[in-house]
């Protein structure tokens, strides 16, 4: 009954938290959509409404399963289209054949071409709005404006420890509780939440590029594929990681 794309992260990235934040996300859209329609009268009894929610979990896992291993990798950036009707198929198939066994054995419904011909274009479209409803809670990398001439320095500024005082800001790295500052100058931590700091980074020219990075536009020296992974090399030589869920927005925006 539902699905979802591909996450946040590489197969292989250490993020995997997000990817994790990510699949819960997305199953509890799953059984809150299926919920909502046993609740609204569509479900007979409340057996229908815990089939359904089974069903929707069940979806979901497949969907999630379908967006990282199966979907190519490219067809999230040309083909998104292909990318959201290859899953809703990939999840309509065993999800059709649960319903139907549902029906035969705890109901008694004769199998029939024409149950199931009724069956399967209900359980794909129902699939294929679910996956589109999840890729929208994909996470989309949150950028930073240049700032106006006369406008005030950015409120991060002041964060700086004063050795670090007037050098030029090349990222921010999330470590645990604290953030690394790479700066012209070196680096040193401060105690803060990285989504605090995107916000007082406005005004600043740059984007979140994983759940643990913002990085300065200016401070790229080079964007390269390492392990099947986006890296933006900076000027201190540092590399920023490339969550694949930021990597549209980026790349977009002329990052690489």
């Amino acid at each position: 009954m539902s699905t979802f794309g591909r996450t946040d992260s590489e197969r292989d990235d250490p993020g995997r938290d997000a990817t994790r934040v990510t699949t819960w996300r997305i199953l509890a859209m799953c059984l809150a959509v299926a919920l909502v329609m046993g609740v609204s009268g569509a479900a007979h009894t409340l057996w229908d409404t815990v089939w359904w929610m089974a069903e929707a979990t069940a979806g979901g896992l497949i969907g999630i399963l379908a967006g990282r291993w199966v979907v190519p990798v490219t067809w999230y950036r040309s083909r998104l289209w292909a990318a959201v009707l290859l899953i809703a198929v990939v999840i309509a198939a065993p999800i059709t054949a649960t319903v139907l066994a549902r029906l035969a054995l705890l109901q008694g419904v004769a199998m029939t071409l024409r149950l199931a011909g009724e069956i399967a274009p209900q359980v794909f479209a129902t699939s294929l709005v679910m996956t589109g409803l999840a890729f929208l809670l994909r996470p989309h990398a949150t950028q930073t404006h240049a700032a106006a001439p006369d406008a005030p320095a950015p409120r991060f500024l002041a964060r700086m420890p004063t050795r670090l005082a007037g050098a030029e800001l090349y990222a921010v790295e999330a470590e645990d509780h604290y953030l690394r500052l790479h700066t012209s100058r070196g680096q040193d931590l401060i105690l803060m939440r990285l989504s605090d700091a995107i916000e007082e980074l406005e005004g600043l020219e740059g984007a979140q590029t994983h759940r643990s990075w913002w990085v300065a536009k200016s401070a790229v020296q080079d964007a390269e594929r390492l392990d099947g992974r986006a890296v933006l090399t900076l000027k201190d030589g540092a590399e920023a990681p490339v969550s694949r869920g930021f990597a549209k927005t980026l790349r977009s925006a002329g990052w690489f």
